[in-house]
């Protein structure tokens, strides 16, 4: 269901060139948690249309490298930029790194996808969950040892739950609901800061 909020964030993401207004939900949890830093290698997780992407490609500059998939087509207008490298890939027929033409593990991984809602509350909550699980399962497969981690979340008790049996996993874990998400939204963001990658 496309839902856009003409609002501040629309025009000013119009105005700053970016595909999307959810790319200031990233710059403040960025300026907040420092999650992005010059020379990453970052992973966009169904990027899809690539704000969070073009946001990333700038912080990690020309010594970084930014890769999306998505299971939608690649969007082209990314393709222009140096450092960032996006597939029409499913995350769970992943089976290397290779793939990406990587050699390492991810300094950081950044998702702020969702699944296709219904407005029916509680599927929606129950598929985001299904999402969030799935990108959590493969958190060894692709975050390094202390990398950093953002994902988004529809909150619910079920939510909730899980998230605290995944606290252990990093040094800090935070949960953030940026400014510029709508009032009546249920998400919420994820932060994980220095992943212990046993």
């Amino acid at each position: 269901m496309g839902f856009k909020v003409k609002d501040h964030y629309y025009n000013k993401a119009k105005k700053d060139n970016y595909f999307a207004r959810s790319v200031y939900k990233l710059e403040e949890i960025d300026l907040k948690y420092k999650i992005l830093a010059k020379g990453d290698c970052v992973l966009d997780l169904g990027y899809h249309p690539g704000s969070w992407t073009q946001y990333a490609s700038k912080l990690v500059g020309d010594e970084g490298q930014v890769i999306g998939i998505d299971i939608r087509e690649v969007n082209i207008k990314l393709t222009g930029i140096a450092n960032v490298t996006v597939y029409q890939k499913d995350i769970n027929d992943v089976k290397s790194l290779s793939e990406f033409k990587v050699s390492d593990k991810f300094d950081a991984i950044i998702s702020d996808m969702a699944p296709n809602t219904t407005g029916i509350k509680s599927v929606d909550q129950t598929r985001s969950l299904q999402l969030v699980e799935m990108v959590f399962y493969h958190l060894p497969n692709f975050l390094k040892d202390g990398g950093n981690f953002v994902i988004k979340v529809f909150d619910s008790h079920e939510a909730q739950k899980f998230l605290k049996e995944q606290k252990s996993l990093f040094e800090n874990f935070h949960f953030l609901k940026p400014k510029s998400t709508r009032s009546v939204s249920k998400e919420f963001f994820v932060i994980g800061c220095g992943y212990k990658n046993a």
